[in-house]
């Protein structure tokens, strides 16, 4: 499922990688015609240097960990208190 607000595919984002890698085209070049903005094409490019095809899939932006979530025993006992 593609992220609501991305501008690109992932098939949108290997062209563009490709455009930069391939055809030498210059990243602030490749983001005008792609509508993005040079980081963004940077960004891309990373990643499918560092991970391939694999690299342009779309990620959760769920965090991996929250330290300042409330300790489960704390919700456990609102949950009591508030039924």
């Amino acid at each position: 499922m593609i992220h609501a607000n991305a501008p690109l595919t992932p098939t949108g984002r290997l062209r563009m990688v490709t455009r930069h890698l391939s055809d030498g085209i210059p990243k602030s070049h490749v983001a005008a015609e792609f509508r993005v903005s040079r980081p963004t094409v940077t960004t891309w490019v990373t990643r499918y240097l560092a991970e391939g095809e694999e690299g342009l899939k779309d990620r959760t932006s769920r965090p991996v960990q929250s330290p300042s979530q409330t300790p489960a025993e704390v919700i456990a006992r609102i949950e009591d208190l508030r039924r």
